[in-house]
């Protein structure tokens, strides 16, 4: 019998930070092998610089449509069977299936075997949306913020749930970048994973500002996010201490932040990603910049960001200015 060739394999790029070796590629050969990987080195390999943020340069260059990201401590997870999960394949099956964002559905998945949409589902709503994301979850290693990991140093996730579901239109969640997947086409100018780094006043927060972009922007939109499986094995726990120092003004201002994406309005005229992300970068400076004048510098960095991508990008149906 022929084999099958791999999803996507000529629609796709891997894209990894990092400022280790490479060795940890060597457990995910039998899923990777097929396509082209982008390495971003995070600066001077004996120190990190610029944060994982810096990820978002491989999306920018990616010619590809999809992209999937995973950090350099991911490695591969077992299901509760001892069977090697393919994470990626799990998340090409999350973005080419439609996402229900409008309707909760209480079987979760209704496209997965074995499942449906149940009674009172509007039927006018069964056909979905196209999938922007698929957010992957981990086992061992929660992705913890800094108080949380030292109050819980020893706290390990072994609970595997086999469930994927829509996030709901209206609903923020914490989008962790190390291990993710993403249509460029359709929200691949609202993946800015921000102003991190070193000389930055705030740091461990790049997936989560680029998770409330993307949201919002999908919710405006009519676009979906997936969140559950797959899972990858999350084998280092980050330094609580400094942790605490990256994110240390990050947990006060968040206070802030969420309800300015909870209840910002983008207007009739945003009818593209671009476009929305430009509006975004204005209300920044107009709604935050008076929390600290880092949000000025951000809200000047998203219009910088969404210039290069469309000097490197020529427009598509999806994300034309």
């Amino acid at each position: 019998m022929a084999s099958t060739s791999p999803p996507l394999k000529d629609e796709l790029d891997i894209v990894i930070p990092t400022i280790r070796n490479l060795d940890f590629l060597e457990m995910w050969r039998p899923f990777f092998q097929p396509y082209h990987l982008i390495i971003v080195q995070d600066g001077d390999p004996s120190k990190s610089i610029m944060d994982s943020a810096c990820r978002c340069f491989g999306y920018m260059i990616s010619k590809k449509k999809y992209i999937y990201t995973i950090d350099d401590d991911c490695f591969v997870a077992k299901d509760p069977s001892g069977k090697d999960i393919n994470a990626l394949e799990q998340h090409i099956k999350n973005l080419l299936c439609p996402s229900t964002p409008f309707f909760f559905n209480t079987l979760y998945e209704p496209f997965r075997d074995g499942a449906d949409f149940v009674r009172g589902y509007p039927f006018s709503l069964r056909e979905g949306v196209p999938t922007a994301a698929s957010h992957g979850l981990w086992l061992n290693i929660p992705d913890y913020d800094a108080p949380t990991q030292l109050v819980k140093p020893l706290e390990r996730n072994s609970r595997y749930v086999d469930t994927v579901l829509t996030i709901p239109k209206g609903t923020l969640f914490p989008m962790c970048g190390m291990n993710l997947a993403f249509d460029r086409d359709l929200i691949g100018p609202a993946m800015y994973f921000g102003l991190m780094g070193d000389g930055q006043p705030i740091g461990r927060y790049d997936d989560m500002w680029a998770g409330w972009c993307c949201k919002v922007i999908c919710d405006h939109l009519g676009l979906g996010i997936k969140t559950g499986l797959p899972y990858i094995y999350h084998s280092k726990a980050s330094n609580p201490f400094v942790n605490l120092k990256k994110e240390y003004k990050g947990i006060f201002w968040q206070e802030e932040i969420i309800p300015f994406f909870q209840t910002l309005t983008l207007s009739k005229e945003s009818t593209s990603v671009q476009k929305c992300y430009i509006e975004l970068a204005r209300l920044v400076k107009e709604k935050l910049g008076t929390i600290d004048p880092y949000f000025l510098k951000l809200s000047e960095a998203m219009v910088t960001w969404i210039e290069a991508w469309d000097e490197l990008n020529p427009p598509t149906k999806h994300s034309s200015k």
